[in-house]
């Protein structure tokens, strides 16, 4: 295979860097161990949340994303992967500050959505920097967001993900607000939260459901595998007789 290897920038939060690379993981065709990606992560909670800092200037997470993309960059990276839609915001500044490029986990999703119309679940500070509206404008997609009441719950159910938490009911809510944006005319949707993508999928809606982090690790499986997977060699059928015959013969030997 690509002697490619991953770079995932986690910590924000760390059930979605897991998630993405179990993702990783199941999405790589791999017969055995050695087949599977190199994949290096920095999983640094430590980095400030994005959303008070772009909506009411609070601690700035910049210089701890760029310490942590220059940290696997220096831990062999070839290209950065980050399970954080909010912290794209800040993806013209970060690709300064590596010679790596990144993947864009927002312009990927944007791609993959064939509807015209299509409805956002995502944190509030995504929705209101209009990260997924721009991606989506120059393929004549129009981003149905959901309205005050329902964004405020959405935000609510995020915060309960990141601190270990969902329920029942927060599931019933997901899906009735899911199912709201598919009433304004929504015929797909967007899970543009990699916390959502914990708890969200196609059974929570009436169309296609674009989970973009799920899209993240298709790309970064495509990217590190793009040189094409390598003919396996076949082993010298008298070489496998020989091994069996040696390792019958010290089997015979062991007490």
């Amino acid at each position: 295979m690509s002697t490619k290897v991953i770079g995932i920038l986690g910590g924000m939060g760390p059930a979605a860097t897991v998630e993405l690379f179990r993702r990783i993981v199941l999405k790589t065709p791999a017969q055995c161990d050695q087949d599977h990606i190199p994949i290096v992560i920095d999983n640094n909670p430590k980095i400030p949340d994005r959303g008070p800092f772009i909506l009411h200037g609070g601690p700035d997470p910049r210089p701890a994303l760029c310490r942590s993309a220059r940290k696997l960059e220096r831990m062999g990276a070839s290209f950065i992967a980050m399970p954080c839609n909010t912290a794209h915001v800040f993806l013209p500044y970060l690709r300064k500050a590596v010679r790596i490029p990144f993947i864009d986990m927002i312009a990927e999703t944007a791609r993959s959505i064939t509807e015209p119309v299509v409805g956002l679940l995502a944190t509030e500070t995504t929705v209101r920097t209009r990260l997924y509206h721009d991606a989506c404008k120059p393929y004549g997609i129009e981003v149905l967001a959901p309205f005050s009441d329902d964004q405020t719950r959405i935000m609510e159910i995020i915060y309960a993900l990141k601190g270990g938490g969902f329920d029942l009911e927060m599931k019933r809510d997901v899906r009735t607000i899911a199912t709201r944006l598919h009433k304004r005319g929504a015929q797909a949707l967007i899970v543009g939260c990699t916390e959502l993508s914990l708890v969200v999928g196609q059974e929570d809606f009436d169309g296609p459901v674009y989970d973009a982090l799920d899209i993240l690790a298709r790309a970064a499986v495509h990217e590190a595998l793009q040189q094409g997977m390598r003919q396996m060699p076949q082993p010298d059928k008298n070489i496998l007789i020989k091994i069996r015959t040696m390792a019958s013969r010290t089997s015979t030997r062991i007490p």
